[in-house]
C-alpha cells in the first residue's frame, strides 16, 4: 500500500469550470468527499487496477482477520469465490464492534467500512502488530465494490449492512440471536473499475499458504465455487501449519537435496520486535532469502534482511576461523560465500513499519536491523556449537563457493569487459535498432539462425533489435556460477542488453543503469522444443536477471498455430478452439475438406511479411507480459521444474497437462 498523502483534496488544473483562460482559481480545486478519491485514483490505493489490484482487494479483507488472529482471538479464516466472481471472507474473531461510536454518531463498523484511516490498528491496545497499518483496507475495498455486505456477530446478536460503491442501502441493523462470533464479508469488485474481474484460485490460494506458514496455528481455506467435479464437490484448499516457518523452509526447499537433516530454527523477541527465522543449506547454488514484515512479502529487503546477512556472515566467518578450516585457502571470503545454497525465510512483526523503495516493499526501520543482528548473531552461536557434524558442513559449502566465485569473478569480467576487436562490444550476431532512447526500443531473442534471418527481415528496424541463441541455453538452475559465465549464449544476452552484476548496494543485484532496452521478447516455436528453450530464458531470468521481470520488461511473444485459407479469404488462429471456429465458418454449409489448414510447426516456415504481420507489429501481435505474483511460490517452482529431483516434476506434468488426441 503506498503511504502517501491521501487526503481529500485533490487539485486539478483543467479548461472546465468556465476558465478556459488558463486562470487558476477556487473553482478549480475538487474536493473529494469520503472513498470518491479511492476510486477517482485506485491505482493510488492497492497498486493497480488489472489483476494484482483484483486479488489484492481479497488481501486487504483477509488481513483483517490475520491481525484478529494475531490478537489471539481468530483461529480460523474461510475465502468462498462465488459463481459470479464475487468473494465472501468470514472469520471466528470478535467481529468489528458495532455500537455507537462518539465522534461519527453512527455505528462504528460503518465508520469502518466507509471511513479511510479509520480502524483499531492505530490505537496500541487494540492491535499490538497487525499487517495493515494504513486504516484504509477495508473501506478500500468497499469503495471498489458494486455490492459489499458485511455480517458481524457478537455479543450474542447478529449485524448486518450493506453498501453499494461505498455507500450504505441503510444504518446498522439487528439481523437475529447467535451463539458464535466472527465477522463475514460478501462482495464484488466494480468491473467498471478493474479492467479482469476473474479470480484466480491459484494465485488466491499460494497467498492463503503462505500466510498458514506465516502465522502457525491458523486454519485458511479457499473455496471455488464456480467450478464441481465428477462427485459434484467444489475444488479448493486448506491450510494449516504447526511448525510455522519451519514447514515453510520444508515446502520451499523440497525439491532440493538438504545438507542438514533438520533447518535451523530461530525465534525470539527483541526491543518488542517478535523475529522468527527459519534456514537452511542445500546443494544448490543460489541464495533463496524471502523476508516478511506483518505478513506482507518485502521483496525488496530493508533492514530486517540487512540485519540478517550482518549476522549470519559474522558469525559464520569467527566459527570458520576459530575451527581453523580456512587457513589453506588463499583468497578471501566475502558475504556472498555464506549465502550461497541458503533457503531462508525472515518474518518480523513491526509495530510501526515504515516501507520505502519503488514498491513500498522495502522495510526501513532502523531498530528492526539492531534486533536482527543481535538475535541470529546469539542463537546462531549457540547452534553451531551444539551442532559441530552441521557446522562443519556449512563451513565447507561456504569454502566451495568461495573457490567457485574465484573463478566465476573472471568469467564474469570477460563478459563485461569490452572487446577490444569490436569496439562497440556488442555480439556479432545481434542485429541492432537504430533508435537509442531504451524506453522505445525492443530485442526479440529468437531460436535459431534461420528463424532470426527471417525475424531480421521482418522486423521494424527503428526499433527492434533480434538476437538469434543458438539451440538450448544453459539450464541455470543445475549449473555452477562460473559455468554460467562462461557459456557463450548467455554472455551474448548479457552483452546486447548492456546490463551488469553489482550495484552500489549489492553486489549481486543486476546493473540497469545502461540496459539497452525496455522490451526483451522471447520468441520461440510453437512446439515443445520451443516451449523447452523459453523455460529455460525464463529460469535464467529469474534467478540472474529477476529485476528485468520484476521492472515489468520480459514479454513472450505469441505467433500463431494456424493459417486458414478459402480462396481469398484468409485467417490466423492461435489456438484449437480458434481453428475449428474459423474452419466451420469457412466451409459454411460446404464441406470442411475444401478448406486449406496451415500448422505452423516454427518461425522458420512463416515468411517475413507473415512473422511481422502475426507476431511482431505492435498493431496486430499479442505479447504476454512475464509477472511474479508470488516469489516464493515462483523459486518453488523453478526447483522443482529445472531441477534434479524427478518424481516431483513426474507429479506436477501429471496434474497440470493438457492431453492430446493423437492421429495413429
Amino acid at each position: 500500500m503506498s503511504e502517501l498523502n491521501k487526503d481529500t483534496i485533490a487539485a486539478e488544473s483543467g479548461n472546465g469550470n468556465g476558465n478556459g483562460n488558463g486562470n487558476y482559481t477556487a473553482e478549480n480545486i475538487q474536493v473529494l468527499e469520503g472513498l470518491e478519491a479511492v476510486r477517482k485514483r485506485p491505482a493510488m490505493y492497492i497498486g493497480d487496477i488489472g489483476s494484482r489490484g483484483l486479488h489484492h482487494l481479497v488481501y486487504e479483507v483477509i488481513d483483517n482477520s490475520i491481525d484478529e488472529a494475531l490478537a489471539g482471538y481468530c483461529d480460523s479464516i474461510n475465502v468462498f469465490i462465488h459463481p459470479d466472481n464475487s468473494i465472501t471472507v468470514s472469520d471466528n474473531g470478535r467481529g468489528i464492534p458495532t455500537d455507537l461510536h462518539e465522534k461519527e454518531k453512527r455505528s462504528a463498523l460503518e465508520v469502518v467500512m466507509t471511513v479511510l484511516h479509520a480502524g483499531g490498528k492505530f490505537d496500541k491496545g487494540s492491535y499490538k502488530v497487525s499487517g495493515g497499518l494504513h486504516g484504509v483496507g477495508v473501506s478500500c475495498v468497499n469503495a471498489l465494490s458494486s455490492m459489499l455486505k458485511v455480517t458481524v456477530c457478537r455479543e450474542g446478536k447478529i449485524f448486518e449492512q450493506e453498501y453499494a460503491i461505498g455507500k450504505p442501502l441503510y444504518p446498522v441493523r439487528e439481523a437475529g440471536t447467535t451463539g458464535k462470533t466472527g465477522t463475514t464479508v460478501h462482495f464484488k469488485p466494480d468491473t467498471s473499475i478493474f479492467t479482469n474481474d476473474i479470480y484466480d484460485l491459484e494465485i488466491l490460494s499460494s497467498r492463503l499458504r503462505e500466510l498458514a506458514f506465516l502465522n502457525k496455528g491458523i486454519r485458511l481455506s479457499i473455496t471455488d465455487e464456480r467450478e464441481t467435479d465428477e462427485n459434484g464437490n467444489h475444488p479448493g484448499f486448506s491450510f494449516y501449519s504447526e511448525n510455522g516457518l519451519r514447514d515453510f523452509i520444508e515446502y520451499l526447499d523440497g525439491m532440493r537435496e538438504k545438507l542438514m537433516p533438520e533447518p535451523i530454527y530461530i525465534e525470539g523477541e527483541k526491543n518488542d520486535i517478535p523475529v522468527e527465522i527459519s534456514m537452511q543449506y542445500n546443494t544448490s547454488f543460489s541464495e533463496n532469502i524471502h523476508s516478511y514484515v506483518n505478513n506482507i512479502n518485502t521483496h525488496e529487503g530493508g533492514t530486517h534482511l540487512a540485519g540478517f546477512r550482518r549476522a549470519l556472515t559474522r558469525t559464520l566467518k569467527a566459527y570458520a576461523d576459530k575451527s581453523g578450516m580456512l587457513a589453506k585457502l588463499k583468497f578471501d571470503i566475502n558475504g556472498d560465500d555464506f549465502r550461497e545454497g541458503l533457503t531462508a525465510i525472515i518474518s518480523v512483526k513491526v509495530q510501526e513499519p515504515q516501507f520505502e523503495g519503488q514498491t513500498k516493499t522495502k522495510l526501513g526501520n532502523n531498530e528492526v536491523m539492531g534486533a536482527v543482528d543481535t538475535l541470529v548473531s546469539e542463537l546462531l552461536t549457540y547452534y553451531l556449537e551444539e551442532h559441530p557434524k552441521e557446522a562443519r558442513t556449512i563451513v565447507n559449502k561456504v569454502i566451495l563457493a568461495a573457490t567457485a566465485r574465484h573463478a566465476a569473478r573472471k568469467a564474469r569480467e570477460l563478459v563485461q569487459r569490452k572487446n577490444v576487436l569490436s569496439g562497440s562490444g556488442l555480439p556479432g550476431k545481434l542485429s541492432d535498432c537504430s533508435e537509442r532512447d531504451p524506453e522505445l526500443c525492443e530485442i526479440y531473442l529468437v531460436e535459431g539462425d534461420s528463424a532470426g534471418g527471417t525475424a531480421k527481415q521482418g522486423r521494424d528496424r527503428r526499433f527492434q533489435a533480434i538476437l538469434p541463441l543458438r539451440g538450448k541455453i544453459l539450464n541455470v538452475e543445475k549449473a555452477m556460477q562460473h559455468k554460467i559465465f562462461d557459456s557463450e549464449e548467455i554472455k551474448n544476452i548479457y552483452t546486447a542488453l548492456g546490463v551488469s552484476v553489482g550495484t552500489e548496494d549489492d553486489s549481486k543485484a543486476l546493473n540497469l543503469s545502461k540496459l539497452r532496452y525496455h522490451k526483451v521478447v522471447i520468441m520461440t516455436d510453437a512446439d515443445v522444443d520451443g516451449s523447452h528453450i523459453a523455460t529455460l530464458i525464463l529460469t535464467f531470468f529469474f534467478r540472474y536477471m529477476r529485476e528485468l521481470i520484476e521492472n515489468g520488461y520480459v514479454y513472450i511473444a505469441t505467433p500463431p498455430l494456424y493459417l486458414i485459407r478459402k480462396g481469398s479469404n484468409e485467417r490466423y488462429c492461435w489456438s484449437e478452439e480458434e481453428r475449428e471456429a474459423t474452419v466451420a465458418e469457412f466451409a459454411g454449409t460446404g464441406k470442411e475438406s475444401n478448406v486449406h489448414i496451415q500448422r505452423y510447426k516454427g518461425l522458420g516456415e512463416m515468411n517475413a511479411e507473415q512473422l511481422w504481420l502475426t507476431t511482431m507489429n505492435p498493431e496486430f501481435r499479442t505479447l504476454r507480459q512475464v509477472t511474479i505474483e508470488n516469489g516464493t511460490e515462483a523459486d518453488r517452482i523453478f526447483s522443482m521444474l529445472m531441477g534434479d529431483e524427478v518424481p516431483p516434476r513426474r507429479e506436477f506434468i501429471e496434474k497440470n497437462a493438457k492431453y492430446a488426441k493423437i492421429d495413429a
